[in-house]
């Protein structure tokens, strides 16, 4: 089952602008969020929800719920991208199982239409909404809800990370006139930067020296 999607979800996007589709994957609860960012990197929320099926349900008719909601979401929003966590090996086996095939569900998805797939880590994406790769999930929540201006926090914290995953990618490179996806950028760009961007910018750079 998935829950509501937020009020206003199916109206047109206003003007020029990015609109991502952003998927925290995972079999139990698998967060979906678009948003739509401007050419002055002024974020909106176009949708949010979450995909939810149950341990003890086949594990064909979990992916195929999943599979279902994403051809929905993905029909009904048309986002020009789609971003979705990367998975990470040191998670315990039947987690990391879990997620990598809900995230193949989603690829497959997006990949049917021509709808480019970018895969972002959990610290980058920790350190493009709040400035620090190490945040924990009500510090990215909260900088959700700010950053898109909503009068209640996105719940469960699936769903935020969902949203914080199509902000991160639209910040990194693909919005107009942001920075590239390598995360470089000109002084001129470097000046146009919101401060929650310069942040993670510097963030990024000091995990990068510490790898």
């Amino acid at each position: 089952m998935s829950t509501p999607e937020a009020p206003g979800a199916r109206t047109a996007r206003p003007g020029a602008g990015l609109r991502v589709l952003g998927v925290d994957p995972g079999l139990t609860r698998c967060g979906i969020g678009v948003v739509d960012v401007a050419a002055d990197r002024r974020a909106t929320l176009v949708a949010v929800g979450v995909v939810g099926t149950k341990a003890d349900e086949p594990l064909d008719a979990r992916l195929l719920a999943i599979a279902q909601a994403i051809d929905e979401w993905l029909d009904r929003h048309e986002p020009e991208v789609v971003a979705v966590e990367r998975v990470f090996s040191q998670l315990n086996v039947s987690t990391v199982m879990g997620v990598a095939q809900a995230s193949g569900v989603v690829i497959a998805a997006a990949a049917r239409r021509g709808i480019p797939v970018a895969l972002h880590t959990p610290s980058e994406v920790k350190a493009a909404v709040t400035g620090s790769g190490r945040a924990d999930k009500d510090a990215v929540t909260r900088m959700v809800t700010k950053i898109l201006r909503l009068e209640t926090a996105p719940r469960p914290a699936d769903a935020a990370d969902a949203l914080a995953l199509a902000l991160a990618h639209a910040w990194r490179g693909s919005a107009p006139g942001s920075p590239s996806a390598a995360g470089r950028t000109t002084a001129m760009q470097a000046t146009a930067l919101t401060a929650a961007q310069r942040l993670w910018q510097e963030a990024e750079a000091k995990a990068r020296r510490g790898r």
